[in-house]
């Protein structure tokens, strides 16, 4: 790995465009260095993890209306969109909306937290499409997800997003722009347009996890993968777009983040240098947050060690700047206390999902959110006993450039009304690379069987799992059948409807 430094340059000072950053990400996109065999199969372990959730979510209401969406733009040899029949084809453009919504709207996919935060694996749904719409074959699609997986957690490793208030797709959209650009094999110079396009056109507000947090959290990660996808036509066309966009005099660093005097660190692998940041990525076994993902399973732990939990006089979690300020009472956001919230505020909420980890001893993607769940006056008196501070060791282990080294959970302090303490920490999550029980394949495929029962055929669950498992080797035409099919009478929202423009 090098570190590219980036800051910003007058106008009046030449910046060569092979010494941008948006150039350099291109020239990653376009170095076919081979992929390493444990990357092929942690991609294939993503797209099995994306499949899962998404067809969890596959009646949830932002899933059907994307879907509604995208059935109103049907193409010939197109697209498919998850849980609609293989011989339905879409445009690759709304096929990804639909597809990167149902990923994204359980919050239950894959994270990568470094100085900003991330889930790479909203990177797979616009590359798939538009692999299916133009007839690659799976190795172009591995290669193409290797190199958004890449480029987006490098970017995330150097450049904050979330201290300056801007949603973390402005890291993702430039990702699945230089991954459909590997996909399509396209040269440096259309990637390097395509890349800057789609920081351009980014950039966006963080309110949309603040406050009463809407379904546009789920169409967020998709809307950044529609406009990659038009970045990267456009570009194709011949078409520039704004530069110098990192380093420009008005472009993002300069008046969207650090500001003038700006400077950053981005690590990218050399030229000949194996893409491997896939492996640095991990997965969730909760439906929750990610940083809430270690203390969900040391609430089930120390839930063994009380008896009682009206004798809780509070609860006390000392945690990194980071899930103090998003998930926890640092974020002064009363809709974190809030028993009528919605469910994509609750799981924003370490406050809540702690108190419902600690009485159940478990975690569930639909029960532990539900309304009656929330409302129970037992929780709602434990939940709001439940504070969250800022612990400097905990934030510098958040921010641990070793990945060996990183840690994303709490210590908890319990006090009991009597004047006992009950005190525990962990560190990762149990099914982190580095917990108690990391997650290998066959995991993942317990995690697709458990989300999608009673969803899917045997026959269908077969079907997908032998076909994604030899990706490096199929051919067009069986990349087009990456799809998750549901009987159609098992979709809402699964015919042209007339309640919108489209």
């Amino acid at each position: 790995m090098k570190k590219h430094p980036v800051r910003v340059y007058p106008s009046k000072e030449k910046l060569d465009r092979k010494d941008q950053l948006a150039w350099k990400l291109a020239a990653l996109a376009t170095d076919n260095t081979p992929i390493q065999s444990d990357v092929t199969d942690m991609v294939i372990n993503r797209i099995i993890d994306n499949a899962s959730v998404a067809i969890a979510a596959i009646n949830r209401g932002p899933v059907a209306s994307a879907r509604a969406m995208a059935i109103a733009h049907p193409r010939n040899g197109g697209a498919a969109v998850f849980g609609m029949p293989n011989d339905q084809r879409f445009d690759c453009e709304w096929a990804a909306w639909a597809n990167g919504t149902a990923v994204r709207e359980l919050d239950f996919h894959d994270t990568f937290l470094a100085a900003d935060y991330s889930h790479p694996g909203d990177n797979i749904p616009p590359i798939l499409a538009v692999a299916q719409q133009m007839k690659k074959g799976g190795k172009d699609l591995l290669k193409g997800i290797v190199t958004a997986y890449e480029i987006h957690v490098d970017l995330v490793k150097a450049i904050c997003l979330h201290e300056y208030k801007k949603d973390h797709i402005a890291h993702l959209c430039p990702a699945q722009a230089a991954g459909i650009g590997t996909l399509l094999g396209l040269p440096t110079e259309t990637i390097f347009q395509a890349v800057q396009q789609a920081v351009h056109v980014s950039f966006t507000t963080r309110q949309s996890r603040k406050g009463e947090i809407s379904s546009w959290k789920a169409y967020a990660p998709a809307h950044a993968g529609k406009l990659a996808i038009e970045a990267v036509d456009r570009t194709m066309r011949g078409e520039g777009a704004p530069s110098p966009i990192y380093e420009g005099e008005d472009s993002v660093i300069a008046y969207m983040l650090k500001g003038k005097d700006a400077r950053y660190e981005v690590p990218l692998p050399e030229i000949g240098e194996a893409k491997t940041a896939i492996l640095e990525t991990y997965t969730k076994e909760h439906s929750a947050e990610y940083q809430s993902q270690a203390l969900i399973d040391l609430a089930r732990k120390m839930k063994s060690k009380i008896t009682n939990f009206e004798d809780i006089k509070d609860i006390v979690i000392h945690t990194s700047h980071h899930t103090h300020y998003v998930i926890g009472t640092g974020a002064n956001d009363p809709q974190k206390m809030d028993p009528t919230a919605s469910r994509e505020t609750l799981d924003h909420s370490i406050m809540y999902i702690f108190a419902v980890a600690l009485q159940d001893g478990d975690w569930h993607h639909v029960k532990s959110y539900a309304p009656e769940r929330a409302k129970r006056e037992d929780t709602v008196r434990l939940w709001h006993k439940i504070s969250t501070v800022e612990d400097p060791k905990w934030t510098q282990w958040y921010h641990e450039q070793d990945p060996n080294k990183k840690r994303f959970g709490g210590r908890v302090e319990i006090h009991f009304k009597n004047g006992e303490t009950l005190i525990d920490e962990l560190g990762v999550a149990d099914a982190h690379p580095a917990g108690a029980r990391p997650f290998k394949r066959a995991d993942y495929i317990r995690k697709f069987d458990t989300l999608t029962d009673g969803i899917i055929s045997k026959d269908e669950r077969n079907r997908f799992i032998d076909l994604v498992q030899n990706l490096p080797d199929l051919t067009p035409e069986q990349v087009q059948q990456i799809n998750v099919q549901v009987a159609i009478d098992r979709l809402t929202n699964n015919k042209r409807d007339t309640k919108g423009i489209f």
